[in-house]
């Protein structure tokens, strides 16, 4: 396909034409040409991807013509919205997952990243018509790919990744997750900007947040590449980033990746992936620290996983002291009652093998030695 017919395909399934900002189809072309070139989809595959990308530009189209309707929401704020963050498989999940369980507190759910229009109404959230729509395929799912359940399982209202709110700018990781396209990953790293999407990002959340309001508490691993972009849209922006042994870091996103590729590919190259998020997740490092180093060792709220782990109410009241906020009874007991239903592993146990990616844990502690140290982050030998 092309731009052209991307666009065309959403109007069909839309009766909308406005897009908003042209500068993201500059994403989107690039991805079309590295899934022609690259990708090795499947010819399902492929056509699973394209299908993929019509969604990402209808809900654009429909975004858009909400604030067309209803232009004075841009004049509402987004206030303090608090981003969790960090190296995939940090625990960012069970953060949000927490943090969500919070009455006044309001997260970007599942169901709203593929049907958020028109934005729902606080009895909306976690029931009707989209939410069960949505339930249903989480459900089978489950049932049919168990072992991506086993790393990552998410339920129509589970807080979703707020990447979800940058695919429809084309400049999203998760466009990544589902093929090795080499270009378009050197283009999203080191060339792409960032703040179109950012931009995008905040219209979709003052359109969600016409009738069901809350303190916006937001998660996408994939933050650190973008936070100079972020808090330019979002000047008061919480930050919270977590941190865990880079082996398993490493591992984990690795096995994730592998499984997500090969539902759209027979062709997985498992040592490719293996260098390429070594790369990606030095960058995000770097990314981190830079950020720290302009504007101070506390714009960020680190986290250790063995800490979430071991006291994970402890380390959610943390975050609420560090950015001085009230943790309520009502959100102490509503968080207690989410452990009590989520024990670890309520999906299956997520095995893994780095050398199958040709890497070791020495080989990775190595690569990440300054951040272990830098962090005091504990690994196993």
């Amino acid at each position: 396909m092309t731009v052209e017919e991307i666009i065309a395909a959403a109007s069909a399934q839309t009766g909308l034409s406005d897009i908003g900002d042209p500068a993201v189809l500059e994403g989107l072309r690039r991805l079309l040409v590295a899934f022609a070139g690259e990708a090795r989809f499947t010819e399902r595959g492929l056509a699973m991807a394209h299908a993929d990308l019509v969604t990402y530009m209808a809900n654009r189209m429909r975004i858009e013509g909400w604030l067309k309707d209803h232009p004075e929401l841009l004049a509402a704020p987004v206030e303090k919205p608090l981003f969790v963050f960090g190296l995939p498989r940090t625990g960012t999940t069970l953060v949000i997952n927490l943090l969500a369980a919070d009455p006044a507190r309001r997260s970007f759910l599942r169901w709203e990243a593929y049907d958020p229009i028109p934005p729902a109404r606080p009895e909306e959230l976690h029931a009707g018509p989209r939410f069960e729509a949505m339930q249903a395929k989480c459900l089978m799912a489950l049932e049919h790919v168990p072992h991506i359940a086993a790393i990552h399982m998410e339920y129509a209202d589970s807080p979703t990744e707020c990447q979800f709110l940058m695919t429809p700018s084309f400049t999203a990781q998760v466009h990544e997750a589902l093929a090795d396209i080499p270009s378009w990953r050197h283009w999203f790293l080191h060339e792409a900007d960032y703040r179109p999407a950012f931009r995008f990002h905040k219209r979709w959340l003052q359109v969600l947040q016409h009738y069901a309001k809350g303190r916006w508490t937001l998660k996408n691993p994939w933050h650190p590449l973008f936070l100079d972009a972020l808090t330019e849209t979002y000047p008061d922006a919480q930050l919270v980033m977590t941190h865990r042994d880079p082996a398993e870091v490493v591992g984990s996103c690795c096995s994730l990746i592998r499984y997500s590729r090969q539902i759209y590919s027979d062709d997985v190259d498992l040592k490719g992936i293996g260098e390429s998020f070594m790369d990606t997740f030095r960058i995000m490092i770097d990314r981190a620290d830079a950020f720290k180093a302009k504007h101070g060792a506390d714009a960020i709220h680190d986290v250790q996983y063995a800490d979430t782990l071991r006291d994970p109410i402890g380390t959610v009241r943390r975050i609420y002291e560090r950015f001085d906020e009230p943790f309520t009874p009502e959100a102490q007991a509503a968080m207690h009652a989410y452990m009590a239903d989520n024990r670890q592993g309520k999906h299956g146990k997520h095995s893994y093998d780095l050398a199958e990616y040709g890497l070791s844990k020495d080989a990775v502690h190595e690569r990440f030695r300054d951040y272990i140290e830098r962090y005091d982050i504990p690994v196993k030998a």
